[in-house]
């Protein structure tokens, strides 16, 4: 294993998966440093779904392993909302400062043991052989009050852990990659092609 190329155009998301993955020895790309374009429909259901979409759009253009992830906010007052629609919750080009914003005044009044929410990430490979493997974890927190914080992206500083008492874009690069959910599913998904005789 080689080379790795990974479903996303995202730059912070691309920094996150290299840091957690660092160990391997292995080349991580994203799409876009692979030399492949493709415009993907995430029309499924679950994020399993749409995390099998995405590499299999990709694996069409490749030998390598392809690696996709979707994840999102599941915010248990609002019906577990905005949950596999997170990157496109109030339109894809909308600041992720005005969805928070959006979230946090919908939750106005609400008391902090009615706030539970959880990030959810599937990670989806494709193997050259198009053997497929999904793994999938969560990290449990609540939504806070207020943003904080200013190492995270997404709905990072909206969302906070007890453990901490803090929003996951206040704690430290490792310390968030070591319990969050794309940390978790990524070291899941690596177990799981080293059992593949992958590493």
């Amino acid at each position: 294993m080689n080379k790795i190329i990974f479903a996303t155009g995202n730059k912070d998301k691309m920094k996150e998966i290299r840091m957690i993955l660092s160990d391997l020895d292995v080349e991580i790309l994203s799409m876009k440093e692979a030399g492949i374009s493709v415009d993907i429909e995430e029309n499924g259901t679950t994020f399993e779904e749409n995390a099998l979409i995405k590499a299999n759009a990709v694996a069409a253009y490749t030998d390598a392993i392809v690696l996709a992830d979707d994840s999102g906010l599941e915010i248990d007052y609002l019906n577990k909302e905005p949950g596999v629609y997170s990157a496109r919750y109030m339109g894809e080009d909308t600041s992720y400062t005005i969805k928070n914003q959006n979230l946090l005044d919908r939750l106005n009044g609400v008391p902090k043991e009615q706030r539970t929410a959880r990030f959810v990430c599937a990670i989806a490979a494709v193997l050259p052989d198009k053997e497929t493997l999904v793994t999938r974890e969560t990290i449990e927190g609540y939504i806070g009050f207020e943003p904080q914080g200013e190492n995270g992206f997404g709905y990072d500083p909206i969302f906070y852990v007890d453990e901490y008492n803090c929003s996951t874009a206040s704690l430290p690069p490792d310390k968030k990659n070591e319990m969050s959910h794309r940390g978790k599913a990524l070291r899941a998904m690596k177990e799981a092609l080293m059992g593949k005789g992958l590493s």
